[in-house]
């Protein structure tokens, strides 16, 4: 109650003191002074600090206070794309640690976009558009290729043949095969004799 007093006779103390300056004629600058220090001591006292807590809160005064968005979108965009920005973020991007801790953070959020986008007929025609292209197939030609694409694979298939887990997968179906073959050989031979 007393915060809305205070806030009522906030303007009251201003509009009466500045009627008194008027009156007085001389001592406008020094009433204008005066009412400064006063209303600034107000607004230092606890009950002002209050007073001008609540008025933020309210939804009223909060819609009254947000920007127009398209002043914020237009900002951005000029701070964003400036000369000075593009310099900033090139600079600030080439810190190998920086551009780690972005790609860490962003992680979730660029896999759940390709998950999204792969399930997306438009951009899955787009992608099927793009290999079709002769270029497009003729760099990836050119690059299975390469000599360097041709040691991955064979370091690939080494770690793989070397892999405990591989060799034993191997070991199961080779088995699997021969059990196979060996039944197929009985049944042939049963045949034979019938």
């Amino acid at each position: 109650m007393k915060v809305k007093n205070i806030l009522l006779l906030l303007p009251l103390m201003v509009f009466l003191t500045s009627c008194a300056a008027a009156e007085t004629g001389n001592g406008g600058q020094a009433d204008y002074e005066q009412t400064k220090k006063m209303v600034v001591d107000i607004l230092k006292t606890d009950e002002g600090k209050k007073a001008i807590q609540e008025v933020m809160s309210d939804d009223a005064m909060k819609e009254k206070l947000i920007m127009d968005q398209t002043v914020v979108s237009d900002t951005i965009q000029q701070t964003l794309t400036s000369e000075k920005a593009t310099a900033f973020w090139k600079k600030t991007f080439s810190d190998t640690k920086f551009a780690q801790g972005v790609a860490k953070s962003m992680k979730s959020e660029h896999e759940a976009l390709l998950k999204s986008l792969m399930n997306d007929p438009e951009y899955r025609a787009m992608m099927i558009e793009v290999f079709k292209e002769p270029e497009i197939q003729k760099e990836m030609a050119d690059a299975l290729k390469s000599k360097e694409y041709r040691e991955h694979l064979q370091t690939v298939i080494s770690e793989t043949l070397d892999s405990p887990l591989f060799r034993a997968k191997m070991e199961e179906q080779l088995l699997k095969a021969a059990e196979e073959q060996a039944e197929a050989k009985k049944a042939a031979e049963e045949e034979k004799k019938e």
